[in-house]
């Protein structure tokens, strides 16, 4: 939920008007809309280049999941992997546009852990590969959008942990 949403619906339930301070949120939210979308627009026009370089580093890292057993071994495994890093990058830009970390939580890891524990997927290989996604993304921003966009990936290494 945006900021906006937030300051609304918070001002609504105790029937007042939104005081100063939140509305210095707003107004910051809104003076920071135009780097939001860059990020996101970034990552988005970017994945397969993002994607790739993640990949690349968390196989060198882990290269036990592409060897024979390992949960990246074999082409229908690694596609699935692949498929959830550009999950996770879709998690992040939601977050990025909302300004917020609730999209991520409600969208994608409210049980996360427990989903991968279920299909034996290492998490601290997903922390890895969220750690990879981070650097390949934050490699292609400008430090002002890195410093912007790195606690949303941040938060996802966190809760994965």
């Amino acid at each position: 939920m945006s900021v906006v949403s937030q300051v609304i619906l918070r001002a609504d339930d105790e029937l007042r008007y939104p005081s100063s301070g939140e509305l210095d949120g707003i107004n910051k939210f809104l003076k920071t809309g135009e780097q939001r979308v860059r990020i996101a627009e970034a990552i988005a026009e970017n994945e397969k280049k993002i994607v790739d370089k993640a990949s690349k580093d968390l196989f060198r890292l882990h290269p036990e999941y592409r060897a024979p057993g390992g949960n990246a071994y074999g082409q229908r495994q690694y596609n699935q992997c692949l498929r959830d890093f550009r999950w996770y990058l879709r998690l992040v830009t939601y977050g990025v546009l909302a300004g917020d970390k609730e999209p991520i939580e409600k969208t994608g890891l409210i049980g996360v852990r427990e989903m991968y524990n279920s299909l034996n997927v290492p998490v601290p290989g997903m922390v890895d590969a969220i750690r990879c996604l981070k650097n390949a993304s934050l490699a292609l921003l400008s430090n002002e959008d890195a410093q912007e966009a790195s606690p949303y990936f941040d938060y996802i290494i966190q809760t994965m942990s």
